[in-house]
């Protein structure tokens, strides 16, 4: 059973549509060759002196995505980022990404010091997924188990039973259904729907989406496919079902990467956001030609054109100042942060128990 609910009003639509807009206003002014190496090496510097370590998200610039790889920090998907700042024996950990991940770090390292480059870096699904109004819909449902994606606040983490990454999402579905266990899922609709379609499990759904993966065009891509009969398809499972259906690949950050890698194509068209492409290229070759899944078709606003608006606002002088201010540091109130670990260390368990991580294979 699939039951798609409003979980949010029209009103919280349009305003999670308007943050974007601004978030794109809001990048950070071009530097110049000179000025990226200055901070690059301010930062390097920083990361010493303050014993500070980068956890760095794929979708994030690839010059961030370098830094970190290049002092010994993470670049992965959220639950990894998450467990290597938890993992590394370093006092603070910088995060480049959106704030969810910036919580996610903080609950599973309480004693650390977690700073956010970006402070006002957020995601269109940790938004449009309120702890008040979630938390009312789960009272309503206490027969369900409940299931909430990565990308949500702690306090709606601390409501669930389980937490989801893409990369776990289908194996801990599948896990409880077997069990003949009812799921609550918030609050990716398409993620859900893909998951719930896959597995047969019976599923209440939140109703809200991403606003880079729900642009994807499916009649464009058909298009694109006819001319480029050689492309393989990569999907992120947050993309609406008849764009998942065209796909020669679907899954993860982390899956996808390691596919453009499996499938030994000369030409991917990819489906989600566009900072992948750099790992993609480490892992599967750099001679590999990326191009971005269209949003252009019907009902096209371009909103996305396959780029987060906040983790754009993520860069080299943000991070600098960060690290010599010591702003943005990620505090949750400890009963909150508490009952979040919970539902966060049930899925890092399950994710060894199964073989999952978040990281790609090279």
């Amino acid at each position: 059973m699939n039951i798609s609910i409003n979980g949010i009003s029209d009103q919280l639509k349009n305003e999670i549509r308007d943050a974007a807009l601004n978030a794109r206003s809001h990048r950070g002014a071009m530097l110049s060759a000179d000025q990226r190496e200055f901070y690059r090496e301010k930062i390097k510097k920083l990361l010493i002196e303050r014993d500070a370590v980068l956890v760095v998200h794929y979708y994030v610039d690839s010059e961030l995505q370098i830094l970190a790889e290049e002092t010994g920090g993470c670049v992965s998907d959220s639950l990894e980022m998450a467990r290597f700042g938890y993992e590394h024996p370093a006092s603070t950990v910088v995060v480049a990404g959106v704030k969810f991940m910036g919580e996610t770090a903080k609950i599973l390292s309480p004693e650390k010091k977690i700073l956010l480059v970006e402070d006002d870096a957020n995601c269109s699904l940790d938004l449009g997924c309120p702890a008040e109004q979630f938390s009312a819909f789960c009272d309503q449902h206490p027969d369900r188990e409940v299931i909430v994606y990565a990308n949500t606040s702690a306090a709606v983490k601390a409501r669930a039973d389980w937490v989801a990454t893409s990369s776990i999402a289908l194996k801990l579905i599948q896990h409880l259904h077997d069990q003949g266990k009812k799921v609550l899922w918030a609050p990716d609709k398409y993620l859900g729907d893909y998951v719930q379609r896959q597995t047969g499990a019976d599923m209440l759904m939140w109703d809200a989406a991403c606003v880079v993966h729900e642009e994807f065009k499916a009649d464009a891509l058909e298009a694109l496919k006819k001319q480029l009969p050689d492309a393989k398809v990569l999907v992120h499972p947050e993309s609406p079902a008849d764009v998942i259906a065209l796909a020669d690949a679907v899954g993860s950050t982390s899956q996808l990467i390691q596919a453009a890698k499996d499938l030994g194509a000369k030409k991917y068209i990819v489906a989600t956001e566009m900072g992948i492409y750099h790992k993609m290229k480490q892992v599967a070759g750099d001679d590999i030609e990326l191009m971005p899944a269209p949003t252009a078709g019907e009902g096209a606003t371009c909103e996305s054109c396959a780029n987060c608006p906040w983790m754009k606002m993520n860069d080299l002088e943000k991070m600098a100042d960060v690290l010599e201010n010591g702003g943005n540091e990620i505090l949750i109130d400890e009963n909150i942060r508490q009952q979040a670990e919970v539902s966060l260390k049930r899925m890092v368990e399950f994710g060894k128990k199964v073989g999952v991580t978040g990281r790609s294979s090279h």
